[in-house]
């Protein structure tokens, strides 16, 4: 069983950088999609980050030179590394894997797997 649980969020200035940890604590770590999403109040969940089956990358356009998403396969750990922050960057971050289709996705109806969430605050 996936059991993702995501750390490494907290209140920032802007500017600031952050780092976010899911770690698969299910330790199966089998899927290839994987994504960072987050939401903030009254908006839709949204990707930010995710990986592809040939082990590329895709950003959200807002996210894009600023954010980096990375795997530790060894530690069953995907990262986000989140530098020079705004404002409009706060919201909660989830962590998500797609273990029942072949190609990855932006949707967020595609991820079958959510972990509990992390908020990230970034304050001017």
């Amino acid at each position: 069983q996936v059991v993702l649980l995501e750390s490494g969020g907290g209140s920032v200035q802007v500017g600031g950088s952050l780092r976010l940890s899911c770690r698969d604590a299910g330790y199966r770590y089998v899927s290839s999609c994987m994504g960072w999403f987050r939401q903030a109040p009254g908006k839709e969940r949204e990707k930010v980050a995710r990986t592809n089956t040939d082990g590329s990358v895709t950003y959200a356009d807002s996210v894009k030179g600023r954010f980096t998403i990375s795997k530790d396969s060894a530690k069953s750990t995907l990262y986000l590394q989140m530098n020079s922050l705004k404002p409009e960057d706060s919201a909660m971050y989830y962590c998500a894997a797609d273990t029942a289709h072949l190609t990855c996705s932006d949707y967020v109806d595609r991820y079958n797997i959510w972990g509990q969430g992390t908020q990230v605050t970034v304050s001017s």
